[in-house]
């Protein structure tokens, strides 16, 4: 039994206002509790949340607040994007207050099964790919997390029955409790958002709270190929493996062209390497730890196959967009750190100009070093880290500064030859010139789409006066 939480008459802080924030303040004004949200952003930034907010009963504050008031709540809920070393935070904490992310309220409430994925990189396809397994199966499935849906957002959905497979991100899971997924899944650890956790150990901790509430009846999916994960192996839960390089004890792992499911000393074929749609060595590792969460959440050896052959990928990840004039354009733009910049060049042969760039996250670019030098004609530099990654791959690839995204894609067709493919693979989140990664990613395909409609149009036959 998951010990719930008593929302009614409770006094519940909600601080951040994304997508997170608003439904955390609506759920709990729905069970109750007297809800104050508050955001340093203006009203006019927050869209139709206020009205949605306040017609729900929800108190709005949208300027910096006294800090009296992260001392009279019952409960303070932080929005992922609010860093959980604030100075109010730690008073509060102090105090006995709880500050929980989302996921930990949510949890809470939600009935059914829960499998959650974390790691650095891979996350959404492997949270996608398990869902779509799943559903193929024929079990009843909800998805969401970091994913884009927050968890509170299918509570009402849940049913004893259900398989909720959830994202989870560092920032959510800093700040959990007593959270608690029958399946973990860890994909990969390496360096990421060193901007907000002050070291990679720090950051790797956060990652491995996912498996601090376990029970020895839970699953934790780990990645033996990773040596970051390896030698951090909780101890709690029943561990299975997932390797694209050795057999494993339990878990999944590729012999040969086959993925392989071993359980309890049996060994289970459930999908053909040949049979998997995605590009790139780190996919291969993505569906070989989705096979292994789906299996262990109960979809049989034949629905795993079917939901393996027929996924086509997530918008935003090695997606790709268009051919023009022999030149292939795939966008990437969920590839915001270096680890998922190298994936992404990883996944080519070859003949590659790379847009890299946006809002640095603290690591070095220098992995990028011979991956450009070897399969890349150019980079294509925007956004505020430019000067920093141009010093750290110096010498490697030509380079060019474009500043914008327009300007990089007017420069990789200018450069481009027939054979070559134009890759947004930029390193680095997105924040210094857009919403997120998927405005990123949308703004590059609408680029391309207004490129090949130019060169269509130059192609065409005209017509006489």
């Amino acid at each position: 039994m998951r010990p719930g939480f008593e929302l009614a008459g409770k006094k519940i802080l909600v601080v951040g206002l994304a997508r997170t924030g608003v439904a955390v303040s609506l759920f709990s004004a729905g069970y109750g509790a007297v809800v104050t949200a508050m955001d340093e952003k203006p009203e006019s930034a927050l869209g139709d949340a206020p009205d949605r907010l306040r017609n729900a009963g929800v108190e709005l504050v949208l300027a910096r607040p006294a800090p009296e008031i992260f001392l009279a709540q019952d409960l303070i809920v932080l929005s992922p994007g609010v860093p959980a070393n604030l100075p109010p935070l730690e008073k509060a904490r102090a105090k006995g207050i709880p500050v929980w992310s989302e996921i930990e309220l949510a949890w809470r409430f939600l009935r059914g099964k829960l499998v959650a994925i974390t790691g650095s990189n891979g996350k959404t396809t492997a949270t996608s790919l398990v869902a779509h397994i799943l559903k193929t199966a024929g079990i009843p499935t909800l998805v969401g997390g970091n994913i884009g849906t927050p968890l509170l957002a299918l509570v009402e959905r849940s049913t004893d029955s259900t398989v909720t497979v959830a994202e989870v991100s560092s920032f959510q899971l800093e700040t959990i409790d007593s959270f608690r997924p029958e399946i973990g899944v860890l994909l990969n650890l390496t360096p990421d958002h060193l901007d907000r956790h002050t070291t990679f150990e720090e950051y790797a901790a956060a990652k491995l709270r996912m498996f601090e509430n376990q029970l020895e009846r839970d699953a934790a999916i780990l990645n033996a190929d990773d040596p970051e994960v390896t030698r951090r192996m909780p101890s709690r839960p029943h561990v299975y493996w997932f390797s694209r390089q050795k057999r494993v004890a339990a878990g999944a792992f590729l012999q040969g062209d086959q993925i392989i499911f071993r359980h309890d000393g049996e060994e289970t074929p459930v999908a053909r390497r040949d049979e998997i749609p995605l590009r790139g060595d780190h996919n291969l590792e993505n569906v070989l730890a989705a096979c292994a969460a789906s299996y262990l959440a109960g979809a049989a050896p034949a629905a795993i196959v079917a939901g393996v052959k027929t996924f086509q990928g997530v918008e935003h990840r090695l997606e790709f967009v268009a051919e023009i004039s022999g030149v292939r354009y795939y966008n990437d733009s969920k590839a915001t750190n270096v680890d998922a910049a190298v994936k992404a060049l990883e996944a080519f042969p070859g003949q590659l100009l790379v847009i890299l760039g946006g809002k640095d996250k603290g690591s070095p670019y220098t992995p990028l070093r011979d991956l450009l030098a070897s399969r890349a004609r150019r980079a294509i530099l925007i956004g505020a880290a430019a000067e920093k990654i141009a010093a750290d791959v110096e010498g490697s690839v030509p380079i060019d500064r474009a500043g914008t995204l327009d300007r990089a894609v007017e420069i990789a067709a200018s450069h481009a030859r027939p054979g070559d493919t134009v890759l947004l693979a930029p390193a680095c989140s997105s924040f210094d010139q857009f919403e997120n990664y998927e405005q990123r990613g949308r703004i590059f395909k609408q680029l391309v789409a207004a490129l090949e409609s130019r060169i269509a149009g130059a192609a065409a036959p005209q017509g006489k006066a």
